[in-house]
């Protein structure tokens, strides 16, 4: 038998990046290998609750390190925008952020990876860290966003939402995203070189890996791309949906034999705490059960209808593949759950590739978008009665979840990264001045 390798997580700071390794993980750690995860502050324990060692990355200098709650919260006017809009008054502030943040983690990343010794790392996140690059083992990119996160010609500007179909539009999109991106990409550009790697292209901030390449994006909403991806470098999961325990629905007041929707929009966005009770007035005239994850906000609701069940968490796959309808925020976990489950989609995205997966529900017929705030109870209430009546579309997703959990994506993934650890010695070939 082979000796266990020890592979290094590296998600970013959210929960979908987070949960998503998990699955992976997971599944790692049953072909018997040694998976161990490198977590920012305020992730602290997030690893550990499923069995894996976690080590916190620590912080290099005085300066505070990026809140992202108070982050969020400080931006949430931006959520009201449109994609467009938000360049400008979120998404070049939070590259700034993230650029600061690769910067003040460097030195305590390249400590911590010394001494863990993988023999591989897996990266997902949205920026290059040198510590990585030149760790002097191989590192395998994860694409837990959207699938725009890797350009084509004929794939839409990432985070923008657009439709599948070019125009004026996605010019003006991109011409505007590299103007709000210049400045960080400046900083971040002058940081690499420092660390003796090249820059990346303009508005670029991480280029895909030259061992392997991970995207969860199913076959029902894949792109149809001018250049054809590598497959050997780029293999797509079908969804990663980590393992959880499972849930047993509570016992609501009424409507205990009604079809079940979960209405989550991620650690995140769950500080909507207005636009959420607003949804729940339109909830209590309905015939169906909803859960709702509040996250941290859970106190902040009191007089809850008979129908409607408020929790600050739930074991999320555990909750999709009893659901009849998920409302989410359009992260690419939450979507892939969904379709990994058959689960009808709606989704009310506030920021990032949220817009890019909202449109590309409507795009492939497996869910609705609605925007976050412009709607009508009326709206609300037949965006939910029409999908759960939707028998056609259903069998459609059910057939698709038949088909995705036969691709195993965290068994896919897992064989994937052992490969690259055993087969590919580093060469730092996307990278390397």
């Amino acid at each position: 038998m082979a000796p266990a390798k020890t592979i290094a997580l590296f998600p970013e700071a959210s929960y979908g990046a987070a949960l998503n390794c998990v699955g992976i993980a997971q599944e790692l750690r049953r072909m018997g290998h040694r998976p161990v995860f490198i977590c920012h502050p305020g992730f602290s324990g997030v690893f550990t609750e499923y069995g894996f060692g976690e080590y916190q990355l620590g912080d290099d200098t005085s300066a505070p390190a990026t809140d992202w709650n108070d982050f969020i919260e400080r931006h949430q006017d931006a959520f009201r925008q449109s994609p467009f809009d938000q360049l400008q008054s979120y998404v070049g502030p939070t590259w700034d952020a993230i650029v600061d943040t690769a910067i003040r983690v460097e030195e305590p990343l390249r400590q911590l990876v010394a001494r863990l010794k993988p023999d591989v790392i897996v990266l997902d996140n949205v920026v290059m860290f040198p510590a990585i690059a030149n760790a002097g083992v191989p590192w395998v990119r994860v694409v837990s966003c959207a699938e725009t996160e890797i350009p084509d010609p004929r794939v839409p500007p990432y985070l923008s939402g657009c439709s599948e179909t070019p125009g004026e539009e996605w010019e003006r999109f991109s011409a505007r995203y590299r103007e709000v991106t210049a400045s960080a990409h400046r900083r971040f550009s002058a940081f690499l070189g420092q660390s003796g790697l090249r820059p990346p292209p303009p508005s670029v901030f991480l280029e895909p890996s030259p061992y392997l390449n991970l995207l969860l994006a199913p076959k029902i909403i894949r792109r149809k791309r001018r250049n054809a991806l590598d497959e050997e470098l780029f293999v797509f999961l079908d969804g990663c949906v980590r393992h959880e325990a499972p849930y047993a629905s509570p016992r609501f007041a009424s409507h205990n034999e009604a079809p079940l929707a979960l209405i989550s929009f991620g650690s995140l966005g769950a500080m909507d705490v207005t636009m959420i009770k607003r949804m729940i007035e339109t909830f209590s005239k309905l015939p169906y059960r909803f859960l709702i994850n509040a996250g941290h906000w859970r106190d902040d609701y009191r007089d809850v209808p008979d129908n409607v069940f408020i929790d600050d968490w739930f074991p999320q796959p555990s909750v999709v593949e009893q659901a009849s309808l998920f409302i989410h925020h359009g992260g690419n976990n939450s979507f892939c759950e969904a379709l990994y489950f058959g689960t009808p989609s709606i989704i009310m995205p506030y920021c990032w590739d949220g817009h890019d997966n909202a449109r590309r529900a409507e795009e492939t017929g497996v869910g609705l978008h609605l925007d976050r705030y412009g709607w009508s109870e009326n709206e609300l209430a037949s965006a939910i009665t029409s999908l759960m009546d939707d028998a056609a579309m259903r069998a459609r997703l059910k057939d698709n979840a038949i088909s995705m959990q036969k691709a195993a994506g965290v068994k896919r993934a897992a064989e994937a990264i052992l490969k690259v650890a055993t087969t590919m010695p580093s060469t730092g070939l996307s990278v390397k001045t």
